[in-house]
């Protein structure tokens, strides 16, 4: 009997699986029989050319419109070029060598086909380059394309969506089925799902779209379920291992801050604070994600959440990113504070504490007061990179960890931080302006307690943004340099931000894309000193300079000794300058849309309004363009998260890919399926609490180790 767990080259020939393995890295029956179509094709229906994307590996369907043979002038040989349509887009082909004679004997104008590669633009056209085909005709010989729907799979340069689904053919006709199936027939029942079989042959071969339909339902239900039941057990075993309880103390360090605040909390930064109050007073770890628009006053409610665990005689622990902004929370929390951070000092206030900075590049005699400080508990608040996190570094009693924008950090490095208790877990507090896929991913699937800030404290500037579309308008980059000057010239400075450094270490490696470099902070900073903003004092920073120098320069701009900071994204966060009003991101349709949206947040921070100016050379009708307009036509983070999320995809909420290229899920979709993934949380909690390790429940226990390899396990228990 054929398992899932059978290698595919006795069933499909060293060739077939040779290709598999290769190209997509399947090797089981189990691995192609989950390896689902991305789309259904109709035969003869035509794919939507105009929504393709640069440098995608794409499967159409279409039409040849012409095709001819040409001498090529640069080089010796032939060429044949060919014009594909949908019936209002076209797709240019190209083909040399022996494929060029084979496809002007093929392609004949009409000829319907499916056309697999990569694409890539030429002199403004869309374009294939050699690209796989199949012709679809009544007679043809491939009788993956005999039936009405055609399944497009994930496909790669070794083998095409085509020759996949032929295989799958293959193995379906060999496959004695499943055995018994996970679900127990009164769940499936419950939920109204077929059997795991008949789901399987339907996904593959499907009859009609209502077949589709019940078949995706069912693989979604076993993906959600699996998640849930891993993070039910999850939640249970983390329970066993307590945190310290952080009950609010009146007449403390809290209470001290609050009665000097100049101004008035929000009615969101009020709420939040009383939901972490209260995790902070349980012995349940707290793990919550703090969602904040940039400037909504998130390090508030972080300080405040500290200042509570100080008051129960506990050390918070601030991880931050990058040493510029470390240093720069630091002093900004001992500003806040006040003789709050005097602890041993003439003058303290009589509750105070001390907030002491750890980085890498501190020298020994400063490094080892910290680490004295931290060890004895005389530094209630410790803020610091990930040296934070190494061995030697020893904490009092930790009893909060707050991590600033988290999706910088890498698990083993959170997790690393969290265990710096030794019988207690450390409560939890994650911030983020823009929730990246996976942020949102597991917040969804349940794993962590969510609060959000979405108002602005008072004060704060609105920031316009603008496209600057250099190709079709290159006049508007000059007047981009002009608004700059004037913002200078009124006092302000601003900002100019690029995809890469220019010191020789990150020079892109030579191919044969056309697509140009991308800009550099040495490159444009030279440019803009010698050019339009001659006269003007500018200065770079890149993640490459010295810590002392980063400092310096930071320091400097604060300080506005500096008119125009050239940078990379390492002022993507935290950075605060509030007489930056303007920024240029250069090259912009080479960020995602969450980097775009927290870049822009470096301006507007002060009484005056901010300027973003997104340059790029990307034409109008493109997706790439569209992504760049929803950026400019909203400041709503939460909205462009959900965008950023559309075109990104979950990711591998289950491991360490960041972007969903290898999702571990492969049928189940945060955006569509939270109905789905809602449902099969209260069911998997309800199955997790009667039988913990799912003992009774063998079909269950096999089809989370399925979704759970070793080292999705172990990311999960670190996550």
């Amino acid at each position: 009997m054929i398992s899932f767990d059978d290698k595919l080259q006795p069933l499909l020939g060293k060739k077939s699986a040779d290709a598999l393995e290769t190209g997509l890295g399947l090797t089981t029956v189990g691995d192609l029989l989950r390896h689902y179509p991305r789309r259904y094709d109709e035969r003869g229906k035509l794919t939507d050319i105009k929504s393709l994307e640069i440098d995608e590996h794409v499967t159409v369907q279409a039409e040849v419109r012409k095709c001819q043979k040409r001498q090529m002038k640069a080089r010796r040989g032939q060429m044949t070029e060919a014009v594909i349509t949908d019936g209002t887009s076209e797709l240019h082909l190209v083909f040399f060598g022996k494929p060029a004679f084979v496809a002007e004997k093929e392609l004949l104008p009409g000829t319907k086909a499916l056309f697999a590669g990569k694409v890539g633009r030429y002199r403004q056209n869309l374009q294939l380059v050699h690209p796989a085909f199949e012709i679809l005709t009544p007679e043809s010989d491939s009788s993956a394309f005999l039936q009405a729907f055609l399944p497009v799979y994930p496909a790669s340069q070794h083998i095409n969506t085509w020759n996949i689904a032929n295989c799958v053919k293959q193995l379906l006709e060999v496959w004695d089925g499943v055995p018994e199936d996970p679900l127990p027939a009164d769940f499936r029942a419950e939920h109204g799902l077929i059997g795991l079989e008949e789901a399987l042959r339907a996904i593959h071969r499907p009859e009609s779209w209502a077949q589709i339909s019940v078949a995706q339902q069912r693989l979604k239900w076993d993906e959600a379920l699996a998640v849930q039941l891993a993070l039910a057990q999850r939640r249970k075993s983390a329970s066993a291992r307590p945190a310290p309880s952080c009950a609010r103390r009146s007449g403390g360090l809290l209470d001290a801050f609050d009665a000097r605040l100049p101004f008035t909390l929000t009615a969101g930064q009020v709420s939040v604070g009383e939901q972490i109050s209260t995790d902070l007073a349980s012995v349940v770890p707290m793990n919550r994600l703090l969602q904040g628009e940039v400037g909504s006053g998130k390090t508030m409610v972080a300080l405040r959440a500290m200042l509570q665990a100080v008051d129960a005689g506990r050390q918070a622990a601030m991880l931050a990113p990058t040493e510029v902004l470390a240093a720069q929370h630091a002093r900004s929390l001992a500003e806040m504070l006040g003789d709050l951070a005097q602890a041993g000092q003439l003058g303290a206030a009589e509750t105070a504490t001390r907030v002491t900075l750890l980085t890498g590049s501190m020298n020994t005699a400063q490094r080892r007061q910290a680490l004295l400080d931290i060890v004895t508990g005389e530094a209630g608040i410790v803020v610091g990179t990930h040296a934070i996190i190494q061995d030697k570094v020893e904490f009092h009693s930790l009893g909060l960890v707050v991590v600033d924008e988290q999706h910088r950090f890498g698990v083993e490095q959170r997790a690393a931080l969290s265990a710096r208790g030794e019988r207690e877990n450390p409560h939890v507090l994650v911030m983020t302006a823009t929730p990246i896929p996976r942020t949102v991913a597991m917040t969804v699937y349940g794993d962590l307690e969510v609060s959000a800030l979405r108002e602005l404290p008072g004060g704060r500037s609105p920031i316009k943004t603008s496209v600057v579309p250099v190709r079709e308008k290159p006049t508007w980059l000059d007047r981009a340099f002009a608004r700059v000057r004037e913002e200078v010239a009124a006092g302000h400075q601003a900002y100019f931000v690029c995809p890469r450094i220019g010191d020789g270490d990150d020079d892109p490696k030579p191919d044969d894309s056309e697509k140009r470099p991308a800009l550099s902070v040495v490159d444009v900073a030279t440019m803009l000193a010698a050019g339009p903003l001659k006269g003007l004092r500018v200065e770079i920073l890149h993640g490459r300079m010295p810590p002392d120098e980063k400092d310096a320069v930071m320091r400097a701009f604060s300080a506005n000794q500096i008119h125009v900071l050239v940078a990379t994204t390492v002022i993507e966060v935290g950075v605060n300058v509030p007489n930056a009003t303007v920024m240029a991101i250069m090259d912009a349709d080479r960020f995602g849309v969450s980097q775009l949206h927290q870049l822009r947040g470096r301006v507007g921070r002060g009484s005056a309004p901010g300027l973003c100016l997104l340059v790029t050379e990307m034409p109008e009708m493109t997706a790439t363009m569209e992504r760049l307009r929803a950026v400019e036509s909203t400041l709503d983070g939460f909205e462009l998260a959900q965008l950023d999320l559309e075109l990104r995809r979950e990711g591998d909420i289950l491991g360490a890919a960041q972007s969903g290229t290898r999702s571990g899920l492969k049928m189940l979709s945060l955006l569509r399926d939270e109905d789905i993934i809602a449902e099969a949380r209260t069911a998997a909690q309800s199955v997790v609490d009667a039988d913990p390790d799912l003992t009774t429940h063998p079909g269950l226990a096999a089809m989370v180790a399925t979704l759970l390899t070793e080292e999705r396990a172990e990311f999960l228990e670190k996550a």
